[in-house]
């Protein structure tokens, strides 16, 4: 193909690159990013508040939480849920109340029915005689739903005495568990393990923990913990270590390099890390806008 000058504006195609310009400059259409490793919590941070934790604890799952952060979001859906719970009662007790008062209501008219009933029975009983000898000679072989009065006891959905009544949609009753931001599964403290770090002693590096980049490292290797490590928590101590050390150590013998202990499957947690920036890792790193679209 002949190639085209660098400034080349006489194109006769409009071009991805000038489309996603106009588009971000116009204000529609759907935005596509992808985040940084700014953006980005990282691997010793709580789930809840994005903040390096002060009491760390892992769920089942291998999320991180801060455990004083873990229990004021539980407080907090406890007391959601008795707030819930409370509406739910009001509003079963008003239906409850409800229908006992159209019970009583029916009651009453059926006992006024009955006195009416009783004060003009010879007088009924006439006019129903008379209106079943018209009927049963004009209308003897009539099977139409209009006939004998019935058109007008029809309802039509365009009279507002026959539309239905827009009422209160019913409230569900609500759900007591407790679930994991993270996971959706139901959270119990007990299955909660935790965290034992160990922190990187470099004698050179007076800065404080938390500005720190290199805060822990493996209890076994000391390989330097971050981003771009996996990582596995031993449930039964709660060290960290790395998912090298992990495969090429723990999982020959299940022994625990530390103290001789015997491990099984269940007792090695993998730890959910955060992104590094690159798509190697197990983070999505794509953000999307959404934004009104123009059609022609």
């Amino acid at each position: 193909m002949t190639r085209h000058a660098r400034n080349c504006t006489a194109g006769a195609v409009y071009t991805y690159h000038e489309k996603q310009k106009d588009a971000s400059q116009s204000g529609y259409g759907t935005q596509n990013e992808r985040v940084g490793k700014d953006s980005i919590k990282s691997f010793d941070c709580c789930s809840l508040t994005l903040q390096p934790c002060r009491t760390p604890v892992v769920s089942p799952e291998g999320h991180l939480f801060d455990k004083e952060a873990l229990l004021q979001y539980m407080i907090t859906k406890k007391t959601e849920y008795c707030r819930k719970l409370k509406e739910y009662e009001k509003q079963k007790h008003k239906e409850e109340e409800e229908l006992a008062e159209l019970g009583r209501a029916e009651q009453q008219s059926k006992v006024n029915d009955f006195l009416k009933r009783e004060n003009m029975v010879k007088k009924q009983n006439d006019i129903y005689k008379m209106k079943s000898q018209k009927r049963s000679e004009k209308n003897v072989s009539s099977i139409s739903n209009m006939a004998n009065g019935l058109d007008k006891q029809l309802p039509s959905f365009w009279v507002p005495s026959e539309t239905p009544d827009a009422k209160k949609a019913p409230m569900q009753k609500p759900d007591k568990t407790i679930y994991c931001p993270m996971s959706g599964k139901p959270l119990k403290l007990k299955n909660f393990v935790e965290v034992k770090w160990t922190l990187v002693n470099d004698p050179s590096d007076k800065k404080s923990l938390a500005v720190r980049e290199n805060r822990y490292m493996c209890a076994v290797t000391h390989d330097i913990l971050s981003n771009a490590v996996p990582a596995v928590v031993i449930r039964t101590t709660g060290h960290v270590i790395t998912m090298e050390c992990f495969e090429k150590l723990i999982k020959k013998d299940w022994l625990h390099p530390l103290n001789g202990q015997k491990l099984t499957e269940k007792d090695i947690i993998p730890l959910q890390r955060g992104g590094t920036g690159y798509a190697t890792t197990n983070v999505n790193l794509q953000g999307k806008n959404a934004r009104p679209v123009l059609q022609a």
